[in-house]
């Protein structure tokens, strides 16, 4: 099993930035899929961000041009750059590994095995 945990969450102002990490006890070909997610209260769990083992990254429009994913494969560490934050960005935000390497996007949420407990992201106007 993968275990991930989430680093990096605060309260920031609008049109602030935050980075945030997510270490794993491993990265390998069976990690698969890398993923960045958030759920706000009230709200289903949406995909923001996806990296394959290529390196090629993918984003829901709302997370393009604001949001980065990258990793560091020798750190075994996910991370994602958010800049120009917005109050409708407020929520947990999740780590995840073990999606589907053939199909490596945001939409594709159940296809993620491992997920880390989130940190909380707060945006005040």
């Amino acid at each position: 099993a993968v275990q991930l945990a989430e680093s990096g969450g605060g309260s920031v102002q609008a049109g602030g930035s935050l980075r945030l990490s997510c270490a794993a006890s491993v990265f390998s070909h069976n990690t698969g899929c890398l993923g960045w997610f958030r759920q706000a209260p009230g709200k289903e769990r949406e995909g923001l961000a996806t990296i394959g083992q290529d390196g090629v990254p993918n984003y829901i429009d709302d997370a393009k041009g604001r949001f980065t994913i990258s990793k560091d494969n020798a750190k075994n560490t996910l991370y994602l750059q958010m800049n120009s934050l917005k109050p409708e960005d407020t929520a947990m935000y999740y780590c995840a590994a073990g999606g589907s390497w053939i199909d490596c996007v945001p939409n594709n949420r159940a296809s993620f095995t491992y997920w880390g407990r989130g940190t909380q992201v707060s945006v005040s106007s």
